[in-house]
């Protein structure tokens, strides 16, 4: 099996949503998660076009903050 790309998905503060892969200058950013994985596989496809080392997987790894208040005892 070959390499895995990793990428981080959060939401956007201005909405939809951004991808980045973690060891990679790979940046996109769509108004859906349908279209974000679309728009994941073709930035990796480009940025691998001259290089044998395309990953043969990528690991879409979801991140949702919250914030929750703590009350004092």
């Amino acid at each position: 099996m070959g390499m895995e790309l990793i990428c981080e998905i959060r939401d956007a503060e201005e909405g939809g949503c951004y991808a980045r892969a973690l060891d990679r200058g790979i940046l996109t950013e769509a108004e859906t998660r349908d279209e974000l994985r679309a728009n994941i596989l073709e930035a990796t496809s480009l940025h691998f076009a001259d290089d044998a080392g395309c990953p043969s997987l990528v690991h879409l790894h979801y991140v949702q903050d919250e914030l929750t208040p703590v009350e004092a005892p």
